[in-house]
């Protein structure tokens, strides 16, 4: 066959920028057609930052990236597993002997200031505590201190640091789980979040209990815990998730986040169950709503953070199995729109994690399995957008 001549080389090109640009049209065709027949909602719009944050320093790579915090001075905080997830390739510089120039593994604890700056990085085996197997979850409470969980094999306990990373203290041992109704340890923890109207900690207990705990956040004495809809937890295997089959009556694992809402009540994300399932205070079931309800494996509900307007009306949901941030009511549980896509551009997902949120109302995200990165997601405002889908939040010219 012959070589393509240099006219024909031009029409191919022209041929493929005319499709690219025919689904571009395509889409925007599509959205107004959504718009004109009604099909519309108020929704916080985003876009993503692509320079967001700058480089690290020393040759430093990320590796499953699962927690982020933003603290009350807009400093960004994410952990990653930095004592796994990485291959001997990703971290040459590492071994002993190195074999390669590149790279180094990062401290698990980043913190980042408001313009993408590292700041802080801490992290790791130290005296007086038991670093966990597996790094989840990152916290900052209301006093400044850093709360982290984990969800290794024989993680069941919870640290508290000081934002220099000074030990504050241990709750729980490394492998004395004891399952959900044990009132020293815990079951592979995935998030903690402290309130600060009554100092007490709310966990998301876990990978392997199946129950919400609350703790002095002083002292870490257990105070009450529960299971889904307020029952005793149970640790009885569940099975296979089936979405045609009743809701179930205890959580799956994980149990992947907590947080309150300005008017009191706790959201609990049960993510195998594609379920978010709110609460009192002290435990009693108010109500539940499904998102993607026949999403299998890893589950749709994987992290939520509240929008920054007084009544927090917006709910913003992190689903890494669907590579979605899905954008919520938070009065009635409605699903309106959602953003994202699977890939490794900015402004899509690779096992999208955890979520969070600054004074300004950009979010936050972090990436686990080869996602390994945050991303910065800049808030636009309100604005009348088709219902559903919204697509790739990329910057506008």
């Amino acid at each position: 066959m012959s070589k393509p001549t240099f006219t024909r080389q031009l029409m191919i090109g022209a041929s493929f920028l005319a499709g690219i640009a025919a689904l571009g049209l395509g889409q925007s065709l599509l959205q107004e057609r959504a718009i004109a027949q009604g099909a519309t909602v108020q929704s916080p719009v985003f876009e993503v930052d692509p320079l967001w944050p700058k480089p690290l320093p020393n040759n430093w790579l990320l590796s499953w990236s699962i927690g982020v915090w933003v603290d009350q001075k807009d400093n960004v905080w994410m952990i990653h597993r930095n004592n796994s997830g990485m291959n001997n390739n990703e971290r040459g510089a590492d071994l002993k002997p190195p074999i390669a120039e590149c790279c180094n593994v990062a401290p698990p604890i980043l913190v980042y200031n408001p313009e993408g700056d590292l700041v802080r990085a801490w992290g790791g085996k130290g005296e007086g505590y038991e670093w966990p197997e597996s790094n989840h979850g990152v916290h900052i409470d209301y006093k400044g201190n850093v709360w982290i969980g984990g969800n290794g094999d024989k993680d069941a306990h919870i640290l508290k640091f000081t934002q220099d990373g000074k030990f504050l203290m241990q709750i729980g041992h490394q492998g004395k789980n004891g399952g959900s109704n044990d009132l020293e340890n815990f079951g592979r923890v995935a998030k903690i979040w402290v309130d600060p109207k009554t100092n007490e900690a709310y966990v998301a207990d876990g990978y392997l209990n199946k129950r919400v705990a609350v703790l002095d956040a002083d002292t870490g004495k257990m105070k009450r815990y529960w299971g889904a809809y307020g029952n005793k937890p149970d640790d009885a295997n569940l099975g296979p998730y089936n979405p045609k089959a009743e809701p179930a009556q205890q959580f799956r694992n994980p149990v992947h986040c907590v947080e309150i809402a300005i008017d009191g009540l706790l959201y609990v994300c049960d993510r195998q169950n594609d379920r978010l399932q709110v609460f009192t205070p002290e435990g009693k079931f108010v109500k539940e709503a499904f998102f993607s309800k026949n999403t299998l494996g890893a589950g749709s509900v994987w992290d939520i953070v509240f929008s920054k307007d007084p009544d927090q009306k917006y709910i913003f949901m992190t689903d890494g199995q669907n590579e979605r941030i899905r954008v919520i009511l938070r009065e009635t549980l409605e699903e309106i729109t959602s953003f994202g896509g699977g890939g490794r551009q900015p402004g899509l997902f690779y096992g999208v994690h955890s979520i969070a949120s600054d004074s300004k109302g950009n979010l936050y995200t972090t990436e686990t399995y080869e996602g390994k990165r945050i991303q910065k997601f800049i808030y636009k405002g309100i604005k009348t957008v088709a219902r559903g889908y919204m697509g790739v939040p990329w910057p506008t010219r």
